[in-house]
């Protein structure tokens, strides 16, 4: 059908303020699909959802509504998805243990497969009869907060130390702690490792950079592009944290005198050689945590002081 002058004059932009959300959402989906990206459907919700403050079933039942103010935004973020930015990242904020956090260019965007560190430190703690103790938690490298302020929300009696090189990641992981409610238990530390934290610490938990350097280059190009180098980037053989971290911890057995747990996420078959460097120092493996897809995701250890 030939369209008339008059038809194309009242045609509307898919992204424009009088373009309907329906209309937005059928666009971002071939948009995404045109670029390549393998969950084009869903980050089209997602993002339209976010972006909007709706719900998936108002995004379904409400297709007539225009964009409005929101257009700008819309167009802003089909642009940056094309270029491979994470959803998340485009957000700001991600959930992660039924809790959404902030997320910056500042910090690690996270991941679903850290939940696995949580999970493992809660079953080792709860075995233990210790959930409602007061424990003191130490999180080496915590980036957005993430592993402490979940812990501490599931452990109301403890408290909580986290640390990171990047003053930039500190202060989102105390909004982090603010949002979920846990900030008047924790504190932020800027050193490397738990240089001039005072313990004594019952469990530590870390999520160290772990890929090789001549590794991360080959990343997909929405972690090698959008995630701090500091985050990804573990040393010659990936390693090279998990080495200070038993550093580090070793000083522990000079003023504590209890069992020490730490928690830790390894990347995919790294969970034997990460063991065999704590072995070698006296540190006994305890148990695994597996992801979503069944790899082991993270190691737990233990030393006797």
């Amino acid at each position: 059908m030939i369209m008339s002058v008059a038809d194309a004059k009242h045609e509307v932009a898919p992204y424009s303020s009088e373009a309907t959300v329906g209309a937005a959402l059928a666009a971002m989906r071939q948009a995404f699909a045109g670029a390549g990206l393998e969950a084009s459907q869903r980050d089209a919700r997602f993002l339209l959802e976010g972006l909007l403050g709706i719900d998936g079933s108002q995004l379904l039942t409400r297709p007539e509504t225009q964009l409005g103010a929101a257009a700008e935004k819309v167009r802003d973020a089909v642009r940056r998805r094309i270029a491979q930015e994470p959803v998340s990242r485009i957000l700001g904020r991600r959930e992660f243990y039924g809790r959404e956090y902030l997320v910056t260019p500042d910090v690690l965007d996270p991941r679903p497969d850290t939940e696995a560190v949580i999970e493992l430190a809660l079953d080792i703690v709860r075995s233990s009869r210790l959930a409602n103790s007061a424990l003191s938690i130490a999180d080496i490298g915590t980036g957005s907060g993430i592993l402490i302020s979940t812990l501490l929300a599931e452990l109301p009696n403890a408290t909580g130390t986290a640390t990171d090189v990047s003053t930039a990641a500190l202060a989102v992981a105390r909004q982090n702690a603010t949002r979920i409610g846990v900030a008047d238990r924790a504190r932020f530390i800027a050193t490397r490792g738990l240089d001039g934290c005072p313990g004594p610490f019952h469990l530590i938990v870390s999520n160290p950079p772990y890929i090789a350097t001549d590794e991360v280059s080959r990343l997909e190009r929405g972690v090698r592009d959008y995630d701090p180098l500091v985050a990804l980037d573990g040393g010659p053989d990936g390693l090279e944290v998990y080495r200070e971290i038993v550093r580090d911890a070793a000083s522990l057995r000079d003023v504590s005198h209890q069992v020490v747990r730490i928690v830790l996420e390894v990347g995919a078959g790294q969970a034997e050689a990460v063991t065999a460097i704590f072995e070698d120092c006296a540190w006994c493996p305890v148990k695994v945590g597996r992801d979503l897809g069944g790899n082991v995701r993270a190691v737990a250890l233990e030393i006797q002081s």
